[in-house]
């Protein structure tokens, strides 16, 4: 994690006050004499939300309790008391992305009364001092965040008859960022974000508009990317298990918002829900968490359990995901993941990982192999550490990544062929995987074989080069 610390003078010239004191001595003092005059684009505001979507994911009250005290992280880095508040000069672009997109209003509102003042002292703001569009602010991805989150707290942040200026004006503001989106959704980012903004633009639609033609629009827009980003096996296509997580969650919240409005999921989101959610059971370890590939963190366990219990996917864990490129052994205590997949393509490719043949292990709770998984934080040159071979439990030839990553953080050269073999008898488990991303470079092909007994307790394996001699290698685990 990287921490830092916004620093600048108040107004008065004295030291910066902490985060939640300056937006009461400022954007609030001013807040109900000036935004209800303040003219809005052509449109007509809704007198009130047309429908509600009632699941909620549940916020964290720890993190809910550290936003009150100005302590804000987000993507590795923590900044505290952010001056500007919303624009802090150090704020890395994910950072920014994830402060405008308001996701964290669960956790404030599931910390205190006082944080839910914070909170709404914070949407205040927001429509106070977000005047100028900051090229983040209006991203579809982290509109479409906004959104979601606005209308699924309104009622619990601006329903007391003290709070009707703010919910005049959240609703009044939701209108006019539903109409901005509705522009970009289409075509801004990639496949992930455009999912995303997809979700936004039709949970806005049902609870704003109401417009029967528009929400098949916007479901038509969410079916087409859910077919580019999830595989056949239903895997992501990034190969990603954080992003399997972000995905499936997502595709849960269009389900409820279709819900909401008593409109029947269309097949292909439903089935895509009960393909994802054994994947993303696949890549869960003993106490709960991720294992680490192509860019992934261990995540929250209870968000993982969560999302699984809302997927109301019953369907197990395979131990082999062929299309996502993933075995997996389990026998007694004794889990192992193993990477033997193809590198994404491009545009899915830019957080992979030169892991291939990668393997994690743990028995029971605890983790005792693992990849190094995926850098948070605004600094490049350890994310591209993050993605080498070297930062994985692997082989490396010549000090050289199995997977060339380019100077633009995409994909180049990579192996040819990537095969795996698996064979079971009488609970005894074995794998063997080869892959030639060497083979240009060195003349050499990379092969692993593994071994687990019948009752986890036996693990056997095996790394092989075949080719030229003379190459130098590292094993690490």
């Amino acid at each position: 994690m990287v921490e830092l610390q916004a620093t600048g003078k108040a107004a008065g010239g004295g030291e910066a006050m902490p985060l939640l004191a300056r937006l009461q001595r400022g954007a609030l003092r001013a807040f109900s004499a000036r935004l209800l005059h303040r003219p809005w684009p052509a449109g007509r505001v809704p007198d009130d939300l047309r429908q509600r979507i009632g699941e909620r994911w549940p916020g964290d009250p720890k993190r809910g309790a550290a936003i009150l005290s100005g302590e804000i992280e987000f993507a590795g880095e923590l900044i505290r008391n952010p001056a500007p508040a919303w624009f802090p000069p150090a704020a890395s672009p994910e950072w920014m992305a994830a402060w405008h997109g308001f996701c964290w209003l669960a956790d404030l509102a599931s910390a205190s009364d006082e944080a839910r003042e914070a909170a709404r002292a914070l949407i205040q703001s927001w429509l106070e001092d977000v005047a100028a569009r900051h090229p983040i602010v209006s991203r579809s991805d982290v509109l479409a965040s906004r959104i979601f989150a606005w209308i699924t707290h309104l009622d619990e942040l601006a329903g007391r008859e003290l709070d009707r200026p703010l919910r005049r004006a959240m609703l009044a503001s939701l209108t006019v960022q539903l109409r901005q989106l509705a522009r970009t959704a289409t075509w801004e980012g990639g496949a992930s974000a455009r999912l995303r903004a997809a979700k936004g633009l039709l949970a806005g639609i049902i609870a704003l508009d109401g417009s029967e033609a528009r929400i098949a629009r916007a479901a038509r827009l969410f079916e087409r990317e859910l077919r580019q980003l999830v595989l056949p096996d239903g895997g992501h296509r990034t190969r990603n298990p954080s992003a399997q997580l972000e995905t499936l969650r997502d595709l849960i919240d269009i389900r409820a918002a279709l819900r909401a409005a008593r409109i029947g999921p269309p097949a292909v989101l439903t089935n895509a829900i009960e393909a994802m959610a054994p994947i993303l059971r696949l890549f869960r370890h003993g106490d709960r968490r991720l294992a680490l590939f192509n860019g992934s963190i261990e995540e929250d366990g209870v968000l993982v359990d969560l999302v699984l219990t809302r997927s109301e996917a019953k369907s197990p864990a395979p131990s082999q995901a062929q299309h996502s490129g993933f075995q997996r052994l389990q026998a007694g205590q004794s889990l192992l993941i193993l990477d033997t997949g193809e590198p994404p393509p491009p545009g899915f490719d830019q957080d992979a990982h030169a892991g291939l043949l990668s393997f994690e292990l743990s028995q029971g709770r605890e983790r005792i192999i693992v990849n190094c998984g995926g850098y948070r934080g605004p600094n490049p040159a350890w994310r591209r550490l993050a993605r080498a071979s070297a930062a994985h439990s692997v082989l490396v030839a010549g000090d050289t990544n199995a997977v060339e990553i380019q100077d633009d953080g995409s994909l180049g050269r990579g192996p040819d062929t990537v095969q795996c073999e698996r064979a079971e008898e009488d609970g005894h488990q074995w794998l063997l995987a080869s892959h030639d991303g060497y083979q240009r470079r060195f003349g050499l092909t990379y092969s692993r074989e593994l071994y687990l007994a019948s009752d986890g307790n036996d693990l056997r394996g095996e790394d092989k080069l075949t080719g030229q001699a003379g190459v130098d290698f590292a094993v690490r685990f």
